[in-house]
């Protein structure tokens, strides 16, 4: 048998079965509206319950370029959202948990000061220790002042990676917990690609992870959190959790759930919650480019009051886990040229439209496969989309209209891993505000072709996204997408694009399979398979 870290947590955090006893005196701590309960339903009888609401969410590629992410990073995007602006326009996560619990009838939700989201997304590095005092500091004032309160819900996605905190989520777990005490559940939904290990739940009463990547589920695990946290409050749920840790490494674009072995975890997992009743099974599959220590897979698991159970799950994941390792740690794909070899070919067969997928590139600037489109002659392709700021700027200086023609470099910012820019000449189809960018164009070139340039990082996952500006998507034979597994949701699940191709990096940088070409300084690689990581 493979002994991999199994860690059980029983916290003091546990509210009463009938909820009947007041929380301790100690300064700061907020009551909560506890009545008499109900003996025979065991359930509490309130007049309502009081949740407070905040969304902080970032997957931080701590090896991207562009510096240190700060406060007014955040803000591009739009103001802090709070009350019903969050409550009714914060993502799905929150969504979920705001339309069930307000089902219930009951429930009064308290929506904290929360950053809509960072400019440049995912492509975006460190956040800063200022920024994230900034916004949490925010959310804690406001909790305080809206004290008493009978429940935390916290919408994160758990790849955050903020200087000198090194569990970001957990902190700000533990952050909530000084203000509402010990007694007030705190759960929170997650991304499944977050770095969460045991400390999280030291802190908190639950976890709800996606089990989809594409993420179909987040609205629902929204929602089975709000259901949860709602039988915690009243007394009919006593989180009891445990945590295995596998020690296994993976990159993202090996983590689609449509396929085995990952789509035979997340079935596991379920399986487990479908067999026993008040059962929550959550895996969280990694987010690599983050340099922090709780890295890699990490499973958690929730029961009501029966440690035994959870542990014995948790054991189970993490041993399955390990035992579909190597295919889940392993995969090989073309280099660019040989890609769009590939494409030619299978277009000429008329297995039409192709996708090829720059699943490494997280800036989004780099023009391998653009270039070996240019050099094998491939026409009808949608490039969606290039990150191309200075571009834009040039456009815009040039008061660039649409039908002007267009002579221009673009792409190739970030060095050597973005390759060289590509110079191309045709006309300007559309400028304009786009995906909440103030400035956006495409540009119409070569036979049948366009390209879409945009400011920072831009995944295009949907066909829909790319129906604007006169964009009929049929017309194309080819979509080149900054992508590695969310472009399935349009294009693949669909059956619309009959031939795909991730595409690789010709080197080994960050963004690629290869996790061995990154120079983590809070990461032991060595601890992980496929580069170590035996027990």
């Amino acid at each position: 048998m493979i002994h991999f870290t199994l860690m059980t947590l029983v916290p003091a955090l546990l509210l009463s079965p009938l909820l009947g006893d007041a929380p301790g005196s100690d300064a700061g701590w907020g009551t909560p509206h506890v009545a008499q309960a109900d003996s025979a339903h065991g359930d509490t009888l309130h007049s309502h319950y009081r949740v407070a609401v905040a969304r902080f969410s970032h997957e931080t590629c701590t090896f991207c370029p562009g510096g240190d992410t700060q406060v007014e990073d955040w803000l591009v995007m739009g103001e802090l959202q709070r009350g019903l602006d969050l409550l009714d326009g914060g993502g799905s996560y929150v969504q979920g948990f705001v339309d069930r619990a307000r089902d219930y009838g009951d429930i009064e939700m308290i929506g904290l000061s929360s950053p809509r989201g960072v400019f440049g997304g995912s492509s975006r590095s460190w956040n800063t220790e200022e920024t994230f005092d900034y916004f949490v500091g925010r959310m804690i004032e406001e909790l305080r002042d809206a004290l008493p309160v009978d429940g935390v819900y916290l919408a994160l996605h758990g790849a955050m990676a903020v200087r000198n905190i090194p569990r970001p989520e957990a902190e700000m777990a533990r952050r909530f917990r000084e203000v509402v005490g010990p007694d007030v559940p705190i759960v929170a939904a997650f991304d499944l690609h977050g770095n969460e290990d045991e400390v999280f739940m030291e802190w908190a009463d639950g976890a709800f992870v996606t089990k989809r990547f594409p993420h179909y589920d987040a609205y629902r695990q929204g929602d089975r959190a709000a259901r949860y946290l709602r039988a915690v409050m009243a007394g009919r749920y006593t989180p009891t959790t445990a945590t295995s840790r596998p020690p296994v490494i993976t990159p993202t674009v090996l983590q689609w759930t449509g396929a085995s072995p990952v789509m035979d975890i997340m079935e596991r997992a379920r399986r487990w919650e479908d067999r026993e009743p008040g059962a929550y099974v959550s895996v969280f599959l990694g987010f690599p480019w983050s340099d922090v220590p709780d890295v890699g897979t990490t499973v958690h698991v929730m029961t009501d009051d029966d440690q035994a159970l959870a542990d014995a799950i948790a054991e189970d994941m993490g041993e399955f886990i390990w035992r579909v390792r190597e295919e889940y740690a392993s995969g090989a794909f073309p280099l660019p040229d040989e890609a769009v070899r590939l494409t030619r070919e299978a277009l000429d067969r008329g297995e039409g439209p192709a996708v090829l997928a720059d699943y490494w590139d997280r800036p989004g600037d780099a023009t391998w496969t653009l270039r070996a489109l240019l050099e094998q002659e491939v026409d009808g392709i949608l490039y969606a989309a290039l990150s191309a700021q200075p571009t834009l700027d040039a456009i815009w200086e040039a008061d660039l209209q649409p039908g002007d023609p267009f002579v221009g470099e673009m792409g190739g910012y970030t060095g050597e891993q973005a390759g060289e820019p590509v110079e191309l000449s045709g006309t300007l189809r559309w400028r304009g505000s786009r995906w909440g960018y103030d400035q956006v164009a495409v540009i119409d070139f070569g036979e049948r072709s366009s390209i879409i340039l945009v400011p920072a990082y831009q995944q295009v996952t949907t066909l829909g996204a790319i129906r604007f500006a006169g964009i009929e998507p049929d017309d194309y034979d080819v979509f080149v997408l900054k992508t590695r597994v969310h472009f399935r949701r349009g294009f693949d699940e669909t059956g619309y694009a009959p031939t795909i191709h991730i595409v690789d990096a010709p080197g080994d940088w960050f963004g690629t399979i290869r996790l061995d070409a990154l120079e983590y300084e809070n990461v032991r690689l060595e601890d992980f398979y496929p580069y170590g990581g035996r027990r």
